[in-house]
């Protein structure tokens, strides 16, 4: 199973989609590509393969990232699912 993270502007956490194959996952990859190039604000509906009931809509406009990570048990061996970080400054 593929995981597409989409980074939202002003948004904490990502908004997530899941796809079955890794030609499925990458064509999303790109339909994100292409909306997030084209600068229109256009909505980006997505549905999701592992939770079939699963629908989000989106701006294009308000997209700032897109990560395609394999759900996998050896992806990460820190622990912690692959996504987007934030770092902040020591104070």
């Amino acid at each position: 199973m593929f995981t597409i993270d989409l980074s939202i502007k002003n948004t904490a956490f990502p908004i997530s989609v899941q796809r079955k194959s890794a030609e499925d996952a990458e064509a999303v990859y790109q339909l994100i590509l292409a909306a997030m190039r084209s600068g229109n604000p256009d909505i980006v509906e997505l549905k999701c393969e592992g939770k079939t009931e699963k629908k989000v809509a989106v701006r294009a406009s308000e997209i700032s990232g897109v990560q395609v990570s394999q759900k996998d048990g050896a992806a990460s061996g820190s622990g912690k699912p692959p996504g987007f970080a934030a770092f902040t400054a020591a104070e």
